[in-house]
């Protein structure tokens, strides 16, 4: 680990829990190359994942899991991203969800404890699958197209989704969609293993190719009516969702590892037209000093609203609008430091051989996690001419 790693650690806890997890992030670097080439899941890296305990680490501890705070949780998530971007976050919507239900409470306790007791004793994976090709984003408001019908014995549902992270892989999916008979909007837990459940496998995208977050198609899937986990209530008001910064720890994270290519090579390259490395000039050595900066910025405030979030509760409600501030902060940040890595770099960066092509692209998904920047820049100028 560098001072980058050490720099936002506060307990000794922390520092083992990083130093564990850089173990695992090194490992995970040796095959991003090969996941991101051919397009595959990182089924190699989640077996490490489950093997080290880490699907429990949101958790609460009264449950059997390790009662993560979401200040550990991005320590974890930036980590990882190091070493595999597409591992991150996909770990991170399956850890944020955990975390969220049992913020939240929207579940009845007796499903939430028994998917957690699911998770620790059977290593099983959760995601939300809310994306469909016609409503957009649900941060947006569109109302779903998937459809659930009443039953004699249960729910039937039929629909399509897209943008399914850890389609794959996931033993459990968290599906909205719109309640025939009333008009509201429900989650539903479906098993992976229902009858009429498939994945469709169109992921092929020029960045976080690993996630595989496929298409989910639903036909006539037949539920118990207890699957209906949640039924959606329309906010007026941003909801403050701490765990969502999963997303800018990940970016930051992929920032990170190409400062670090870019410092690395710095350190190494020596053209025939210099007596020394390059990390002896003074524009690289500016460039670097500029990634630092930005880094040691963003992320201080990212840390600095996680730790908010963990030391008051009764606060929360009111950080809404800084969340939005950080996830666009970060990862627009994280596109920035990306780009003046691979400058440093230079044409070699572009070379598919160099990882710093990986961060290139897998850095610019994050501008359309939620929320976008359009959606941060609104929730500010509402909140100032509200005053």
């Amino acid at each position: 680990m560098n001072y980058l790693d050490d720099q936002f650690i506060l307990t000794a806890k922390q520092k083992q829990l990083l130093k564990k997890t850089t173990k695992l992030s090194d490992e995970f670097a040796l095959r991003a190359d090969h996941y991101d080439r051919e397009g595959l899941f990182p089924f190699e890296n989640f077996s490490r994942l489950k093997e080290e305990g880490y699907l429990k680490l949101t958790i609460p501890k009264n449950l059997g899991g390790d009662g993560a705070s979401l200040y550990d949780f991005l320590l974890v998530q930036e980590k990882i991203a190091q070493g595999d971007a597409a591992t991150a976050l996909s770990l991170g919507w399956h850890l944020g969800l955990l975390m969220n239900l049992n913020e939240t409470k929207k579940w009845e306790s007796s499903t939430y404890e028994r998917i957690c007791q699911e998770v620790i004793s059977g290593n099983k994976l959760i995601n939300s699958a809310a994306t469909e090709p016609n409503s957009g984003s649900p941060a947006r408001g569109g109302k779903p197209e998937t459809i659930a019908k009443k039953g004699e014995n249960g729910w039937i549902i039929t629909g399509k989704k897209i943008f399914t992270s850890l389609a794959p892989a996931l033993d459990y999916f968290i599906v909205p969609a719109t309640i025939e008979e009333t008009g509201e909007i429900g989650d539903f837990l479906i098993p992976r293993t229902s009858n009429g459940l498939t994945i469709e496998e169109t992921w092929d995208t020029l960045g976080m190719r690993g996630t595989r977050s496929d298409d989910l198609l639903l036909e006539q899937v037949k539920v118990p009516f207890d699957a209906l986990v949640e039924r959606k209530e329309k906010k007026e008001r941003p909801t403050a969702q701490g765990w969502l910064l999963h997303i800018p720890a990940c970016y930051s994270g992929v920032a990170i590892a190409a400062r670090n290519e870019a410092v690395k090579f710095a350190k190494t390259y020596q053209p025939t037209s210099l007596p020394h490395p390059i990390m002896h000039v003074p524009e690289v050595r500016r460039k670097i000093a500029d990634i630092d900066l930005k880094l040691t910025t963003a992320r201080s405030l990212m840390y600095q609203i996680a730790r908010k979030w963990d030391e008051s509760k009764e606060e929360r409600a009111s950080l809404a609008y800084d969340l939005a501030i950080v996830k666009t902060s970060v990862t627009n940040m994280a596109v920035e430091v990306v780009d003046i890595a691979m400058r440093v770099v230079g044409g070699q960066s572009l070379f598919t051989s160099s990882a710093l092509q990986r961060h290139y692209r897998d850095v610019r998904a994050g501008l359309h996690n939620p929320p976008s920047d359009d959606i941060t820049y609104k929730l500010l100028a509402d909140r100032a001419f509200r005053e």
